[in-house]
């Protein structure tokens, strides 16, 4: 009898051994996806159906049946044949900025004339009563006669008010004759790289150019740190639901570095950032000595200098005068020693240099400097930000000294109905060529530059591949030879913002072991006719492996 039970016994177990060698035990993670068309952005670009997530990253990528017969998981995401992309990344933008301009700033964009700029602050200022009436983002380009506005209008509704209101560009201001008392500007005031624009009385218009901004600006009070808290938390989630997971801010003091990163520790901030540190010497010296920072949700390791203006405003250097003003150059914004000296402690600190440079005047003057620290082909990912207008000759070196140019698509067509005004018919041809400047490395960051820019990453997409505005002009896309395909064009959004932050080996692409980052899109804008791209919405966007959006 027992050797029989023995017998029993050990068939169920042999039978329970087979079972479980034909269906093995699945492994638990923590979410799955599945029925995707998923593209990884990885090195042969290709497409999967379905991956799985543990501990915030990619563990296995698959067809749907691998996956779901390897693993299971209590979240479990069914996208039904829905594109899906690695997490978008803005590779140029200023998003300590977007969160400070929703807490504070009356927002101009778009505006169609100073009256309804005027209009707008009268609207804001009686919802927010303030000592200091602040807005941004009008355009004068846009406006019929597209001259630059004075302050006299402010003066008769805003009388003794202190006013100041940022052009689209960041690189000029409007401000009112109480504010420019306070600073002590008059006619005879000179600030070395900035410009104060008088009137045809030969007084100071209100208009402040560049390094002349700072001069009022510095007396607008700080927000409190519950403010910019507000501010961020904000920002980010405007971000996360238009599939933005990690960016690049564009130059921050250490003081708001060290409450982005106190943020991120405490777990109340999940954007992934990457920050260049602004030039000023406090910051310099908190950050450079002690080397390159790198946590999971921020990278420190880029100074950040203004070579000059912007094209808008005409404080762009260019080597030979404005088409449609013959008595301007633009201008430098410092002077050669400032440069050097900056990028020789940045060398030495091991940390990348990324200059703003939009005039082909400031983009030479950049690429010599790059080249007296670069010494030829190197890996230090040195970037020129904008790198807007080239001249012909200079576009070779940016591949000589593997310089990495940083663009922003979205800016070409925002400004390709009046950037010929500004550079006439030969030197625009050389102007926003995003093509012949990806292919000096094989590669290009993208970004925004919002709040300048809209922060919809699927904006910067359409118009990198189709060359045209959120409208459709123009018809056959402008400079349509320096599109990108649709291919670099994502990778351009994804992975090449990533490898412009020495980060390509955490994120930009759906590969096992990287952060675990992607959006679902309702359509697959690698497919779908342009005229159908900007209909695309976020479905849903994950920061290693957390639903955010």
């Amino acid at each position: 009898m027992k050797r029989l039970i023995k017998s029993r016994y050990s068939l169920v177990i042999f039978a329970i051994t087979l079972l479980n060698s034909c269906h093995p035990m699945k492994q638990k993670v923590d979410m799955i996806v599945y029925n995707g068309l998923i593209y990884t952005v990885d090195s042969n670009f290709s497409k999967a159906e379905a991956f799985a997530i543990n501990d915030g990253r990619f563990l296995a990528i698959g067809t749907t049946k691998e996956i779901l017969g390897k693993f299971e998981a209590d979240s479990q995401i069914d996208a039904k044949g829905q594109a899906i992309f690695p997490g978008f990344n803005d590779g140029h933008c200023h998003f300590y900025g977007f969160g400070e301009n929703i807490v504070r700033y009356a927002d101009l964009s778009g505006s169609a004339s100073f009256e309804e700029v005027l209009a707008i602050l009268m609207k804001h200022q009686e919802q927010f009563p303030s000592d200091w009436i602040l807005g941004r983002g009008w355009d004068q380009n846009n406006w019929e006669g597209a001259q630059f506005p004075d302050n006299e209008e402010l003066e008769k509704i805003f009388p003794n008010k202190k006013v100041y209101l940022i052009r689209i560009d960041g690189h000029a201001a409007l401000v009112s004759k109480t504010a420019l008392n306070e600073a002590g500007i008059d006619k005879n005031y000179h600030v070395s790289g900035g410009e104060i624009i008088l009137n045809n009385q030969n007084k100071p218009s209100g208009i402040l150019i560049d390094n002349a901004m700072d001069i009022v600006k510095a007396l607008i009070p700080e927000l409190s740190v519950d403010q910019k808290v507000i501010g961020l938390l904000e920002a980010e989630k405007r971000c996360f639901a238009v599939g933005l997971t990690s960016l690049t801010d564009a130059g921050l003091s250490y003081e708001i570095i060290d409450l982005i990163d106190a943020l991120q520790l405490s777990d109340k901030l999940k954007m992934k950032m990457n920050v260049m540190l602004s030039s000023d010497s406090t910051t310099l010296a908190r950050f450079l000595p002690s080397g390159i920072l790198i946590r999971d949700r921020l990278t420190v390791r880029s100074v950040k200098l203004y070579a000059d203006g912007a094209l808008g405003s005409r404080g762009a250097k260019l080597l030979k005068p404005y088409s449609d003003a013959p008595g301007k150059t633009g201008m430098i914004m410092y002077d050669k020693d400032y440069y050097e000296s900056i990028c020789e402690n940045a060398y030495q600190a091991g940390f990348q240099v990324n200059v703003h440079a939009i005039g082909d005047s400031a983009n030479r003057m950049v690429l010599s400097l790059f080249a007296k620290f670069l010494k030829g082909k190197n890996d230090l990912r040195w970037r020129i930000e904008h790198a807007q207008v080239i001249d012909p000759a200079d576009f070779e070196l940016f591949g000589q000294y593997s310089i990495i140019p940083s663009v922003q698509s979205t800016h070409c067509t925002s400004d390709m109905k009046w950037a010929g005004l500004r550079l006439g018919q030969e030197r625009i041809k050389s102007a926003y060529a995003q093509k012949q400047l990806m292919a000096q490395n094989g590669w290009i960051v993208n970004g925004t530059d919002f709040p300048i820019e809209s922060i919809h990453p699927i904006n910067t997409f359409f118009a990198a591949v189709v060359r045209k505005d959120v409208s459709g002009e123009p018809v056959g896309g402008f400079q349509i030879e320096n599109a990108l395909s649709r291919e670099e064009a994502l990778k351009s959004i994804t992975l090449w913002p990533a490898q412009g932050a020495f980060e390509e080996k955490m994120k930009g692409s759906i590969e096992v072991s990287k952060q675990a980052d992607f959006v679902i899109l309702d359509k697959d804008i690698m497919t779908i006719p342009e005229s159908e791209i900007l209909k695309a919405k976020v479905e849903t966007t994950v920061s290693s492996g957390e639903v955010v959006f």
